[in-house]
């Protein structure tokens, strides 16, 4: 009972950093999609606690944060920027704050919230570029100071330009210090010793109930395979493949056999692989598991270095994030639906349909950056049908409200639909994807970075799968990753995949 409500008011300061965030930032992504992530850690790194966020962001902080704190020498009052994907960031638009939260001059936790920013000096307008280097996708911050001892470090803002949105970098500070007040006033209260027990055991409880559960996969070793569509620089059908290892030990995701990092931009850092296996096992357990460090212990984690999911620095990584990381959810579900035929669906849309648009300051026009993620079909389980036009797996994001999008941008919406028999059949079928279609009131420049154009969402035990996604400027097919120049009244129609179906379509499965 005590250590329940320990673990609920740690949550709570976490969702009361999510909501000041999101109430005081400037940008769309933040304040209507909600693109952040809000975090508690202990003093070595380790996850305390987190908010029901983006399962992309707090997965990887998760697993690298101790790596991150360990190259800083923390003072009271600190806050320290990072987005550098191959310390434990995600991509570049994803900008981590961190404050270490002293009791009696003692490092004793530390706070992070992870935004995403439209621009963050990429290439093209929306900083997500058809890349094939980090540095096109932006400006790579290390572990950079922005506040010291409580004062305002300028070099960095500085070095970011005008042009980039610094008004959420103070959004995510003052989320910090209201989350480092009410976890110092939570330790205080408590007593530094107490709290420190009461960690302790909630990693303990964690780790036991992941074992408990991890424990009901039947013995054995389940491998699958899927690919991505493309890299956006020439290759296709790109393999990424997994063997899960389930023993009384726990269970082993080895990803040998993946393909090797590509010259395009959906390579991903291990630390995004590891989000993604530790969200699907984590869907395994009850909703009352605790978001903490030992409830990852079971899992252990392997990828061969230079591989697409463990890519080496300078690698292209701003697809990596989004859509990589999505389709290691699916190859993991995939190997799981061999154990466990009926709890795991059949595969979602697959892709989180990015679109990126903007342009730069000319004449009398402003510059601007403008970013979404779009949702499709959810995937048909035995449960039930999949659910039509939602986010799914890496990221529970918001759409844009179409008000928010028309009042910030030139941007007019014509069409935001259900995109009718886009679901896979069976016994039950799939999700039905989204038609978003938007016309552009001045020229711009777009990029798209899409999955699931020519490999279809997957159904299983029967089931059929979902429809490919399209993507059309003025009535014409475009690529599923593409950079374009569009003008006043041309037409953009993203057309998301369908979630594949489950079980026979004229016969039960169950």
């Amino acid at each position: 009972m005590e250590l329940g409500v320990f673990s609920n008011r740690l949550e709570a300061i976490c969702d009361e950093m999510g909501a000041v965030l999101q109430r005081s930032a400037f940008s769309p992504n933040i304040k209507d999609r909600l693109d952040f992530s809000c975090a508690v850690f202990d003093a070595a790194g380790g996850l305390s606690a987190q908010a029901a966020h983006i399962p992309v962001h707090l997965g990887s902080m998760a697993y690298a944060m101790s790596s991150i704190v360990s190259e800083c020498q923390w003072m009271e009052g600190d806050m320290v920027v990072v987005n550098d994907p191959f310390m434990g960031g995600t991509h570049l638009p994803d900008v981590t704050v961190i404050a270490p939260v002293f009791v009696n001059n003692k490092l004793v936790a530390f706070i992070a919230n992870r935004a995403h920013h439209a621009n963050i000096g990429g290439s093209s307008p929306g900083s997500m570029p058809i890349s094939k280097t980090l540095s096109e996708e932006g400006i790579i911050i290390s572990p950079t100071h922005l506040q010291r001892a409580g004062e305002w470090v300028t070099e960095l803002l500085e070095r970011l330009g005008e042009d980039i949105d610094h008004g959420d970098f103070a959004a995510q500070v003052s989320a910090n210090k209201l989350a480092v007040g009410r976890l110092f006033g939570l330790i205080t209260a408590m007593g530094y010793s107490q709290y420190g027990q009461a960690l302790e055991q909630l990693n303990a409880y964690g780790e036991q109930l992941a074992r408990s559960h991890l424990a009901l996969i039947p013995d054995g070793h389940y491998c699958f395979t899927d690919v991505m569509d493309d890299d956006g620089a020439g290759l296709k059908n790109i393999p990424i493949t997994v063997a899960l290892t389930v023993s009384r030990n726990g269970v082993c995701a080895d990803f040998d056999g993946t393909a090797d990092q590509v010259p395009g931009n959906i390579n991903c850092p291990l630390s995004v692989a590891a989000a993604a296996v530790f969200y699907v096992f984590r869907c395994l357990m009850p909703s009352y598991t605790p978001c903490c460090a030992g409830v990852f212990k079971p899992i252990v984690l392997k990828a061969p270095k230079s591989c697409l999911i463990n890519a080496d620095y300078p690698a292209a990584v701003a697809a990596g994030n989004v859509e990589t990381s999505t389709r290691i959810a699916d190859v993991v579900l995939g190997a799981l639906a061999k154990a466990l035929p009926k709890r795991i669906p059949a595969a979602s849309h697959g892709s989180m349909n990015n679109v990126a648009m903007g342009a730069l300051a000319r004449g009398s026009l402003k510059r601007w950056d403008y970013y979404e993620t779009i949702g499709g079909g959810m995937g048909a389980s035995a449960a039930g049908v999949g659910l039509n036009g939602v986010q799914t797996h890496m990221t529970n994001t918001l759409n844009t409200p179409v008000e928010s999008l028309e009042m910030h941008y030139p941007l007019r919406v014509l069409s935001y639909q259900l995109r009718q028999n886009s679901g896979g059949g069976g016994c039950y079928s799939g999700g039905e994807g989204i038609v978003r279609e938007f016309e552009f009131l001045q020229p711009a420049s777009v990029t798209l970075l899409t999955e699931r154009r020519t490999n279809a969402p997957w159904g299983l035990v029967g089931g059929e799968a979902g429809c490919i996604g399209e993507n059309k400027l003025n009535g014409v097919a475009v690529p599923g990753k593409c950079e374009l120049q569009v003008h006043t009244g041309d037409r953009l129609s993203i057309a998301s995949p369908g979630g594949g179906g489950w079980g026979h379509k004229y016969k039960s499965s169950l």
